[in-house]
């Protein structure tokens, strides 16, 4: 695994793109790479059964809090250092990011070219970068800018780290 990575966020020549493209975690899953800002997403490469370990995740460095970051702990970031920086925010997710045990796990049925999505503020507090969600769910919170932001009434819906659910209970306390 390469010790960084660095995801491009503007895409404009995606043959070159996929030609350079080496897959962390070949036969799991891989990125699909579409011009523009913000448009690649990460796809299964094979079918998962809802619960199970999809990959563990590994490789990581710590970092400060960032768009590409994932939060680990109450003031704690991560950099993934591989493709799983391509998981995109759906409030319909396929996926958990579970921090707490290092694990990428299927929240659904998966077939081979579904998409792998997570609910960012399972694991976010407070967004670096925050963003209109247009995943189309039927219950999408509209607004992505972490749990802190959100019911405990929503979270609840939702798998969430340990850091996360302590948060909620600090704030509603």
């Amino acid at each position: 695994m390469p010790v960084t990575y660095t995801k491009v966020e503007k895409i404009t020549d995606v043959a070159a793109v996929k030609e350079a493209y080496k897959p962390t975690h070949p036969g799991l899953f891989e990125v699909v790479y579409s011009e523009g800002d913000y448009n690649s997403k990460l796809v299964a490469c094979k079918s998962y059964a809802k619960g199970e370990i999809i990959c563990k995740v590994e490789g990581t460095t710590p970092g400060p809090k960032r768009y590409t970051s994932v939060q680990v702990a109450k003031d704690g970031h991560i950099e993934l250092n591989s493709d799983l920086v391509f998981m995109n925010h759906s409030c319909n997710p396929t996926v958990s990011l579970d921090t707490d045990s290092m694990a990428v796990v299927a929240v659904v049925d998966l077939k081979e070219g579904d998409n792998l999505t997570f609910f960012y503020p399972s694991s976010e507090w407070e967004m670096d970068q925050p963003f209109t969600c247009w995943c189309g769910a039927d219950k999408c919170v509209k607004s992505i800018q972490g749990a802190k932001f959100l019911s405990s009434e929503v979270m609840s819906r939702y798998f969430t780290t340990s850091h996360i659910q302590q948060l909620i209970s600090e704030r509603d306390a």
